[in-house]
């Protein structure tokens, strides 16, 4: 399905990033992974070695880094999943720590920020340029014991939908997974604990990220297309 594409996975030696990766290839396309630990990037890409092309070990909180990472990719690269990951939360409004606020923004927003606007154009030029990201329903509903979490995800997703609008005329889009939590082969439930009768398969997720980059979903641009645990809504 996904043949002659070539996608750069951040997040890549995630519990989702780790999925998404073997559906990818499992899809036929090229792999470039992105993550924070050589040797869990090494250890990912040896289980895949007909299917990723290069590695690359960089922190996307860092705008010279991303700026580095494209210097090294943009030229391959068809599609982003940016799954760069991260929850803080559990205490009510008022004890929220300030630190988890600066972290998530950091974590969610920041780096999503610095992958649109440093690969915007060049996916804007692809013959079918992708980027997606996972998100959550609290982005749009807060509460107050995810009010840091809420927030940065509000934050990462108007981050994407302003880069579906920077691609409006032109092949490529922008989308946005929305799930309650994810549930992962290898650490069980991940994010909002309190969501973990609704937590949604990381295959599922991988699916739906491999149907935005097909050709298939070519015309869904700006979308939050919502999964739940029985399916999508």
């Amino acid at each position: 399905m996904l043949t002659q594409r070539t996608i750069l996975v951040t997040g890549a030696t995630g519990g989702l990033g780790r999925v998404a990766v073997s559906a990818a290839a499992e899809s036929g396309a090229r792999l470039i992974l992105v993550g924070r630990d050589e040797a869990s990037l090494s250890e990912l890409a040896g289980k895949h070695p007909e299917a990723v092309a290069s590695t690359h070990r960089a922190d996307l909180r860092d705008t010279a880094a991303v700026s580095h990472l494209a210097s090294a990719t943009a030229a391959e690269v068809d599609a982003i999943w940016h799954l760069v990951g991260g929850w803080r939360g559990g205490s009510r409004l008022p004890d929220q720590p300030t630190d988890d606020w600066g972290w998530l923004h950091d974590q969610l927003v920041r780096t999503t920020v610095n992958m649109a606007r440093t690969f915007g154009d060049t996916l804007a030029a692809r013959p079918a340029g992708r980027f997606a990201i996972v998100s959550s329903p609290l982005a749009l509903a807060p509460t107050s014991d995810n009010a840091a979490y809420s927030s940065a995800k509000a934050g990462a997703e108007a981050a994407v939908l302003a880069l579906a609008d920077h691609f409006r005329g032109t092949p490529a889009t922008a989308n946005i997974v929305v799930v309650p939590a994810i549930r992962t082969p290898a650490v069980g439930i991940a994010e909002p604990a309190r969501e973990v009768s609704r937590a949604v398969p990381a295959a599922d997720i991988a699916a739906a990220l491999v149907y935005l980059t097909s050709d298939a979903a070519g015309k869904m641009n700006g979308q939050r297309i919502r999964l739940h645990a029985g399916g999508p809504s």
